[in-house]
């Protein structure tokens, strides 16, 4: 197992230097000039070129990128063109914020998605499994923006329940942070949590019609014990997989949703970067977002040796 571990390891390295490079080649292809836009109305050339020359803009692509890429090894991601912040300390402002949210709304998607398909997939054919798909399709094609006004007009206008938008950190008030994330989570969840009980149901359906199953069956175990401890974990691995994509979305950011409810998370960030051509700061977002995705595949892999012991040989 261990050395299957280091393996995918390995493979991590060529994998981050092809992204780093296509996010450096793609980041070019961004319309406009960052140093006109910084320079302002006045677009006096002198301002132009010091603008240049400070972030390497007047040098060759190549030289560009190992300035680049020396400085993310050294930890440094580069300065923000229009804030004059270092790009990692924006970064590590905005992520906890994106990391509670994705964290609430992965907690929604698995509270639903999993019992749901379970349930989908032992009643087969009966009226339980036509409500949970119905309600399956309905989160899979409710739009998040439509969904997220019609929360806030209920639970914070109509109700006063909860806050409309706004971000609160957990270590000042835990229970208001809450409060302000729970609606953009659930939003985020309940989409995510129609294409995970769809992908449960597939992998539960195929792994009750196996041979250790009807043979766990014969043996006169119990019903629940047959469904959760031999089918599910034997189902879990496109479960896993899926898991592991959705959460690695909703760390990038959503971008909708965080418009939406007004919270500073990556979706933001990134979406002001784009708009203001601060190439720095696309540059080390996009990086972090990759290498997130990356890291996620890796404890994809690790969770598959872990649901299903035939893998570790």
């Amino acid at each position: 197992m261990l050395t299957l571990i280091g393996k995918r390891i390995l493979q991590l390295i060529p994998t981050l230097f092809f992204v780093s490079v296509i996010i450096f080649l793609l980041q070019q292809l961004l319309p406009g000039d960052p140093a006109l836009v910084m320079a302002g109305e006045e677009k006096d050339p002198l301002v132009i070129e010091q603008i240049r020359q400070r972030y390497r803009l007047d040098q060759p692509l190549p030289i560009q990128y190992l300035a680049w890429i020396g400085g993310v090894f050294s930890g440094d991601l580069g300065e923000s063109m229009r804030l004059k912040e270092p790009v990692l300390r924006l970064v590590a402002q905005k992520l906890p914020v994106t990391v509670q949210l994705a964290v609430m709304a992965m907690l929604f998607t698995l509270a639903i998605g999993i019992p749901a398909g379970i349930v989908s997939a032992v009643k087969k054919n009966t009226v339980w499994d036509y409500a949970v798909n119905v309600i399956a399709l309905w989160g899979i094609s409710t739009p998040n923006f439509w969904l997220g006004i019609m929360m806030i007009f209920l639970f914070s206008v109509q109700l006063g329940w909860l806050p409309a938008s706004g971000y609160v950190s957990p270590f000042e008030d835990f229970w208001g942070s809450m409060a302000a994330t729970v609606m953009p989570a659930f939003v985020l969840g309940n989409s995510f949590a129609g294409v995970l009980m769809r992908h449960t149901r597939a992998a539960m359906l195929q792994a009750l019609e196996s041979d250790y199953v009807r043979t766990a069956r014969a043996k006169g175990l119990a019903e629940e014990r047959v469904i959760l401890k031999h089918a599910l974990r034997n189902a879990l691995t496109p479960i896993i997989t899926l898991g592991a994509l959705e959460f690695g979305t909703l760390l990038s950011g959503a971008v909708l949703t965080e418009q939406i409810f007004s919270v500073p998370g990556f979706g933001k960030l990134i979406v002001d970067a784009v708009f203001n051509r601060d190439y720095a700061v696309v540059q080390g977002v996009v990086l972090v977002t990759a290498t997130t995705y990356i890291v996620l595949n890796l404890l994809a892999d690790i969770g598959y040796i872990f649901a299903n012991p035939r893998l570790r040989s």
